[in-house]
């Protein structure tokens, strides 16, 4: 049920201010690497990595890096966020996690 996310809520969130409640996931620089171009990685990296987003709310693992389908939602994120766009994800991330759509 995606509990282990829990921690960060307290930790990443609340204490530290690194992360938000939605935004792009946080990824590891060698997917970073090898997954964006140059520019993507600019614009991925503009904002804050969010405990749930697009990516998350809308395919969880369904999607991968392979066809780019990980990255165009990422990034379309990216360029439309706005607080209806968040709104949005999270009721879709509780669906998401209710249903168990893409959970592995």
């Amino acid at each position: 049920m995606s509990i282990d996310e829990l921690p960060q809520i307290l930790f990443n969130i609340c204490i530290l201010g690194n992360m938000s409640v939605v935004g792009p996931r946080p990824i590891l620089q060698s997917e970073l690497e090898e997954n964006y171009t140059p520019e993507e990685q600019k614009l991925l990296l503009s904002v804050k990595p969010g405990l749930t987003g697009y990516w998350q709310a809308y395919a969880r693992n369904d999607v991968g890096y392979q066809n780019h389908e990980r990255q165009d939602m990422e990034l379309y994120y990216v360029k439309n966020q706005s607080v209806g766009l968040d709104i949005n994800i999270l009721f879709k991330t509780v669906e998401a996690v209710i249903y168990k759509k893409g959970a592995k």
